[in-house]
């Protein structure tokens, strides 16, 4: 039996590939809300970044986010964001 295999997903800031559960899942949903996913398994568009400042200050000066995402994001998703990445 083979191990079993990771699923890599794609740092929007960085565009390093990391294990799903080392990355925060941004989803904008069906409707077009924009929330921060932490399960991993809301429905809808998503994009992942790493757990890390760094790349959380990049999304935010170049608004790769929104591009991502073709919509505008507001401060409280990047709020919660920041949250996450603390924890």
């Amino acid at each position: 039996m083979s191990p079993k295999k990771i699923p890599l997903r794609k740092c929007i800031a960085c565009n390093e590939m990391k294990p799903k559960r080392d990355l925060i899942r941004i989803v904008k949903s069906n409707d077009g809300i924009v929330s921060v996913d932490l399960t991993g398994k809301a429905n809808g568009r998503g994009a992942y970044i790493c757990a890390s400042e760094d790349c959380l200050n990049d999304i935010i000066k170049s608004k790769k986010l929104s591009k991502h995402l073709q919509t505008e994001i507001n401060e409280e998703v990047y709020q919660k964001l920041r949250e996450a990445i603390k924890k």
